[in-house]
């Protein structure tokens, strides 16, 4: 079982410390955690800094630590810039990042990244075959539904040969064998209660079993948004309520998925998603970041090892 925990991005305008940014990175590395991760969330009114933006600070900010967003919305990115800005911070951090990448599902603001919502699935797909070749071919000429590339080049390539690790995020049958033929891993949402990401891992695990390929060639992580305090029904109520700000409303089963209460009871929950498939479980904090890490590392992740 391995520990990754959150990169903190939720600030409002002004709020922002860069000293008590950098002194929990720091602490992450002294703790333990494999790596951070941010999370990508566009025009919704839920403060949060952009992931690229932020896991650059990071990088700066750390020396071992891993680096990764689970996911990108990359349906609403143009695949070359972001495969450029991507290799760059492959660059940057000396072949310490991660790459989350989802379709962002049918609620997204298309109109407002001109993407037509009858062809985000396909538009997804492409851009991941254009940002592969990018990165991994010395010329690349494309011709395709949404780009075309004639002869192009992309330099530096990310420092990671031929390309950092590709996860997908997302629940669907299709996107789940497609992850496997062409991922390294799959990353469960935070959003996802325990028992849908067990079916998504059952998916998964067919899919490799028909492909041929190792179970341990592909991971399979999950992001949990967590609480601990002793007062488990404080834990709840904190957690519920942040929730909703983050998702702009209330859900049974964004809350099931999320796990709160005491020492306990978050061992209890974590145990399960672990048995349901998570090799590598991303804590999630929604409030007071610097505090949950300390009580996770401290009463929570030696009784999960």
């Amino acid at each position: 079982m391995r520990f990754a925990i959150a990169i903190p991005q939720f600030f409002s305008d002004g709020a922002f410390d860069p000293g008590a940014f950098r002194a929990y990175l720091s602490r992450a590395e002294e703790l333990g955690f494999e790596s951070a991760w941010a999370q990508e969330h566009l025009l919704g009114p839920y403060p949060v800094l952009r992931p690229i933006e932020t896991m650059t600070y990071a990088a700066a900010c750390t020396e071992r630590l891993r680096l990764g967003c689970a996911v990108f919305v990359s349906t609403l990115h143009n695949p070359v810039h972001l495969a450029q800005s991507l290799s760059t911070l492959d660059q940057l951090s000396r072949g310490r990042v991660e790459v989350g990448v989802g379709t962002g599902g049918k609620r997204r603001p298309f109109a407002a990244f001109e993407v037509d919502p009858a062809r985000y699935a396909a538009r997804f797909h492409e851009g991941l075959e254009v940002m592969r070749a990018l990165w991994s071919e010395p010329r690349v000429t494309f011709t395709g539904e949404f780009w075309r590339l004639e002869d192009a080049t992309l330099e530096p390539k990310p420092f990671q040969k031929p390309f950092p690790p590709v996860w997908y995020g997302g629940s669907g049958r299709n996107l789940l064998r497609r992850a496997v033929r062409h991922g390294h891993g799959f990353f469960g949402a935070g959003s996802s209660p325990t028992a849908a990401f067990a079916d998504q891992v059952r998916t998964v695990r067919e899919a490799l079993a028909e492909e041929g390929r190792p179970e341990e060639d592909f991971a399979i992580a999950k992001r949990v948004y967590v609480a601990v305090d002793d007062d488990a029904g404080r834990a709840r109520d904190r957690i519920d309520t942040e929730l909703e700000r983050l998702y702009g409303r209330r859900s049974a089963d964004i809350e099931s998925a999320a796990v709160a209460g005491t020492p306990d009871d978050c061992v209890r929950e974590l145990r399960r998603v672990a048995e349901a498939g998570a090799e590598l479980i991303l804590f999630t904090p929604v409030f007071d970041p610097a505090e949950q890490m300390e009580r996770l590392a401290e009463t929570v992740i030696p009784r999960l090892t």
